[in-house]
């Protein structure tokens, strides 16, 4: 993993000022720094005077040889690349160029594959990779410079402009720091203040656009400021279909999955939780053969401690297992801290214990494996059987409060008797009525929701994936983790299984019994109290830090750059109207403010 930044143009962007801005994106790789000004060198554009610097952050994970580190360049000086992110099958991808002719420099780099690959069969090569990635490709000979972000979002890439030069990144406040563009959209904070995120191509800020899961912008060098176009090379509808579900097959994909991530050059570890996904990974690794490093949190207050349970999985697998204990008493300083790391606003409660969790394990490991993605690939979702029935429009009520429970109540209008499905899930995450109390202009809902329609648990799951997946978790992972300098790898989100589940009829999902295909396979192991038992974890009491704190929250929101944006003056109201919608609400309002007062 690592981070970059980069601009390519008129001379807009000093040496110093892309410097400054590295300093948002050093904890992404601290294992090395390379800057390069390549303006006068054989690695620039032909027949211009653009300025051209890059500087990147290492953290070494796949070849810890200098053979690895970037910016990379062909040997013809015809193209460069910028990669942050795991390929996967980079060994089974060399092997197949190797016998197709390519030579390569390095034993074992990833980058190389991905810098031979582009160069010798252009953008299209992105099909035959598996990983988590953001890229930008430099094709010196065609003029052209390539933006290309993972299928499912789970790294960062985000671009703008400034006078006339293209600035590009890992991290959304170097960016800000680089340009001029600090002007915030009202649209993004309009979308932020209902579902929690900015969703691309958007960001908190005009004119600074985050790249899209699954695409691909392309530059032109002759007019590098609007000469563009974009393509998604990956379409999670086209996958639809109604085919008979093989187990079987199911678990050959999601045992490579875990096999490829398990890949590394350094000491991998396993997020172990005790739980039905975490477990089921530890359990795939051990039967491939695998020495299994397993890290663990026991928590000193006991109605969040799982200790009973991942020591009943460790002790099974014979992991090589570490476990750290968190106090019972949370220092709100702690909690500051994970929301200051988050180059964009995001509001889910949740960042707390991924980011303590992840500041944890690298303290001994680089790399880690989690069960992220889970309940979306297996049916986690209780109430999944309500949405196959769908006897009641309220099921699906209950439905997005399940998923999203720190948007519950938000969507004051859902419309409980509705019968287009579309228009309850808008409702359900558009609060017009906090909009109006703050006298922010409405702003219509994302088009995530505007193709659900007659198979009810497909596309709720694609909503989901797009979404929440996309959008959210995968942007809560990599920032927890990536502020601590460690690699999260997520075998559930690898896209063979998300086609494979896609293609199938749901005939893996049990009305009354979450995860039933995992629960089955750790039966062989495990006795009914570990497999049926209710999920715990750490929970941060938001409703209760925001009304013992409520003076000091008004009194920042009340001084600080919200004030010219929003009436403050209202907060008062959801401040004496103690509610937990109102505390979610008022929570995103104060980390939107510390954001703000941080960039």
């Amino acid at each position: 993993m690592c981070g970059f930044l980069g601009s390519i143009g008129v001379d807009e962007v000093s040496e110093q000022s892309i410097k400054d801005a590295n300093k948002y994106i050093e904890c992404r790789g601290p294992d090395e720094t390379v800057f390069k000004n390549l303006t006068d060198s054989r690695f620039n554009f032909k027949n211009t005077d653009y300025q051209h610097l890059q500087i990147f952050n290492r953290l070494s994970i796949i070849d810890l040889t200098n053979l690895g580190s970037q910016p990379m360049f062909s040997d013809e000086n015809s193209t460069s690349i910028l990669f942050n992110g795991e390929i996967f099958n980079h060994k089974e991808l060399r092997a197949e160029m190797e016998s197709e002719g390519l030579v390569f420099k390095s034993n074992n780099s990833d980058t190389e594959v991905l810098l031979l690959g582009f160069s010798k069969y252009g953008k299209g090569f992105i099909n035959r990779v598996i990983g988590q990635f953001s890229i930008v490709f430099f094709d010196y000979k065609k003029n052209l410079i390539f933006l290309i972000r993972d299928r499912l979002g789970q790294k960062p890439l985000f671009y703008s402009f400034q006078g006339e030069s293209l600035v590009f990144g890992s991290n959304l406040k170097s960016l800000v720091n680089l340009t001029d563009n600090r002007k915030i959209n009202q649209n993004s904070i309009s979308e932020y203040l209902n579902i929690g995120v900015v969703t691309s191509p958007n960001t908190i800020f005009e004119n600074i656009y985050k790249v899209k899961p699954a695409e691909i912008i392309e530059f032109h060098i002759s007019n590098i400021i609007s000469k563009k176009s974009s393509e998604v090379y990956w379409n999670i509808e086209d996958f639809v279909d109604n085919k008979e579900f093989d187990e079987s097959h199911f678990k050959d994909l999601l045992s490579d999955s875990v096999r490829l991530r398990n890949i590394a050059d350094v000491p991998v570890a396993c997020f172990l939780s005790g739980g039905i996904d975490s477990s089921t990974i530890v359990k795939l690794l051990t039967e491939s053969g695998e020495s299994v490093n397993t890290f663990s949190i026991s928590y000193e207050d006991s109605k969040y401690d799982e200790k009973q349970w991942f020591e009943q999985v460790k002790e099974k697998y014979k992991t090589n297992h570490t476990t750290e204990t968190v106090a019972k008493n949370i220092d709100i300083d702690h909690i500051m801290e994970s929301i200051e790391i988050f180059d964009e606003p995001y509001s889910d409660p949740s960042n707390f214990p991924s980011y303590m969790i992840s500041k944890k394990i690298s303290e001994k490991y680089k790399a880690a494996i989690s069960g992220d993605g889970g309940d979306e690939l297996v049916g986690g979702y209780e109430r999944v059987n309500k949405i196959l029935n769908r006897k009641k429009q309220f099921n699906f009520l209950r439905y997005f409060y399940k998923i999203y429970p720190n948007f519950l109540g938000t969507g004051n209008i859902f419309h409980r008797n509705s019968s287009d499905i579309s228009e309850a899930y808008n409702s359900f995450f558009w609060d017009r009525k906090f909009l109006s109390i703050l006298g922010i202009k409405d702003y219509k809902p994302s088009d995530y929701f505007q193709n659900i329609s007659k198979d009810l648990y497909k596309n709720l799951l694609i909503s989901d994936y797009k979404l929440y997946l996309s959008e959210m978790m995968t942007l809560k992972v990599d920032r927890t983790s990536m502020a601590n300098s460690l690699e999260v790898r997520s075998p559930f989100i690898d896209h063979r299984l998300i086609e494979y589940i896609l293609s199938t009829k749901p005939s893996y999902v049990d009305y009354g019994i979450p995860k039933k295909i995992f629960k089955e396979y750790l039966s062989e192991d495990f006795d009914s109290e570990f497999i049926n038992r209710e999920k715990m974890g750490f929970v941060f009491n938001l409703e209760e830090w925001i009304y013992s704190n409520k003076d000091k929250v008004f009194s920042e929101l009340k001084n600080g750059n919200l004030s010219k944006i929003i009436k403050i003056e209202k907060i008062n109201l959801l401040l004496l109207n103690k509610s937990r919608i109102n505390a979610n609400r008022i929570w995103k309002l104060y980390l939107l403010e510390k954001y703000l007062s941080l960039t």
